[in-house]
């Protein structure tokens, strides 16, 4: 068995492994979000229980994605990221698609308000993914978040958006260029210091007059500070545990605790939360002093809402998971994991039986080395430790003379959705 199969086999393991529960009544679950969780959610489910009537809901007609955008976007890959339409992809996997947007859950009464209707369910899905809090930088000046937005996008949240990205880095000929890591927890991907490290490799490669200045809020990711001392000293400037305090879109300035940065263009992510239909629904989580925690609260067994058994909580938007470890890693193939453990609570509660306990894991191929190719593979793995609380176990491999690996774990996982990726 090649790498290619075997990696596709164990990655589909958990799925395929499952039964069809016993027949229930034709109960309605909704699905919001086309994301990587709604697409395994809906697509175990209909597998799990088929007679339960399951629609996905989503704002966009087309299914993209993040993984292997970062070499697409420096011509490192010719194929554009993966696009496919939620209404094929709902046709063959058996399931509604409605295009829609979400403006509010009224979990009383079980209902959703849309731009197309209410919409009533017996259970929800609710997969809405990351927003953007540019308030951290402009506190309630809306004109200057949104001029950064639209001027500096970070390429973090929609993928729609990673064309104009590219057009914006291939058009970048000359000067300071800032790209800016969001404090963690992020979502990954797009893997922010791969990003960088591509960029700053593409900027070589033009032999351009240009400095990528990476301004990292965090502890230092020490594989990539290596490299990016060692092969690009010439091309970066790495400055971690750069708080930003102050930026400047119209001057095109950014100031940190130590220091002041003038930029030509700019990449800006500011720090992420839940979406916006988290907190209009009373989903978001709190610190200890009170304050809003920014994510979403949730049972860490179940993955339900605190309270509401009826409402499942997936993917990027999440809050802390156990006191150990805190969050889960923000990754597309959690999101998927979290997406196939919803499906079969809820299958196995529309069958009247006790759902099991189940938890997720996450595989990770991130690039640390253009040329000679070199990767790392960060494989996490979960258990309920003898208290309940849910231990989290971290290794990392180091891939020199790297193949594709990536490409092989993303059709995989795109496999998992019921999306063709040859």
């Amino acid at each position: 068995m090649d790498r290619r199969t075997l990696l596709k086999a164990a990655l589909g393991a958990a799925l395929t492994a499952y039964r069809p529960l016993a027949r229930a009544s034709n109960a309605r679950v909704l699905i919001i979000g086309g994301g990587w969780g709604g697409l395994a959610a809906a697509r175990a489910l209909r597998q799990l229980a088929p007679s339960l009537e399951v629609t996905l809901l989503a704002r966009d007609s087309h299914f993209t994605s993040f993984p292997l955008s970062n070499r697409w976007l420096c011509d490192l890959l010719p194929q554009p990221p993966i696009r496919a339409a939620y209404a094929d992809i709902a046709r063959r996997q058996g399931y509604r698609f409605l295009q829609t947007e979400v403006a509010a859950v009224d979990r009383e009464k079980r209902q959703i308000s849309a731009s197309s209707g209410p919409l009533p369910y017996d259970w929800l899905v609710i997969a809405a993914g990351i927003r953007e809090n540019h308030g951290a930088w402009f506190d309630k000046d809306i004109e200057l978040a949104r001029l950064t937005r639209e001027k500096f996008a970070s390429g973090h949240v929609d993928p729609a958006g990673l064309p104009a990205l590219r057009q914006k880095l291939s058009g970048f000929n000359g000067g300071t260029l800032v790209l800016t890591i969001p404090p963690a927890p992020y979502r990954c991907p797009p893997a922010p210091y791969e990003r960088a490290l591509m960029i700053a490799d593409s900027l070589r490669q033009r032999q351009l007059k240009a400095r990528l200045v990476i301004l990292d809020p965090n502890l230092p990711m020490l594989a990539f500070d290596r490299v990016y001392r060692d092969a690009y000293r010439d091309w970066i400037t790495y400055l971690p545990q750069a708080t930003i305090r102050h930026v400047d879109p119209l001057a095109r300035r950014i100031q940190t605790e130590f220091d002041t940065v003038d930029f030509t263009d700019a990449l800006l992510a500011p720090p992420q939360q839940a979406a916006d239909l988290l907190w209009k629904s009373d989903l978001i989580g709190h610190n200890s002093d009170g304050s809003p925690s920014g994510w979403a609260a949730h049972d860490p067994t179940h993955l339900h809402a605190i309270g509401d058994p009826n409402v499942f909580l997936i993917g990027d938007q999440l809050d802390r998971s156990s006191t150990l470890f805190g969050f889960y890693p923000k990754t597309g193939q959690i999101a998927v994991r979290q997406g196939q453990i919803v499906a079969r609570e809820i299958a196995a509660r529309a069958a009247g039986e006790t759902p099991p306990r189940l938890l997720p894991d996450s595989s990770c191929q991130v690039i640390t080395r253009v040329s000679p190719r070199e990767m790392t593979r960060i494989d996490t793995s979960y258990r309920f430790r003898g208290d309940g609380l849910i231990q989290q176990t971290v290794r990392q491999q180091h891939i020199p003379q790297a193949a594709d690996e990536d490409i092989v774990w993303a059709q995989a996982m795109y496999a998992e959705l019921g999306i063709p990726s040859d």
